[in-house]
């Protein structure tokens, strides 16, 4: 039952991530100082762990992307 719990929520928070990618990030541009993109990041990290690990992984990568953060290549 977990299981399907976890593949659901998943699932939801890589569409919600690909709704932001298809509507608000052409419009945001691409300012992202890391690589993978924060997006593509949050979407690989709940793939390879899940949605909740996944999910606190892709949050605390969108909290470092700011001016004083120096960035670089950062896998999931």
């Amino acid at each position: 039952m977990m299981r399907w719990i976890n593949r659901g929520l998943s699932l939801l928070l890589i569409a919600l991530v690909r709704l932001y990618q298809i509507t608000l990030g052409p419009f945001l541009g691409g300012h992202c100082r890391f690589q993978p993109t924060c997006s593509r990041y949050f979407i690989a990290a709940v793939q390879k762990h899940g949605p909740w690990k996944g999910a606190w992984m892709g949050i605390w990568r969108i909290l470092k992307c700011h001016p004083f953060h120096r960035g670089g290549y950062d896998p999931p």
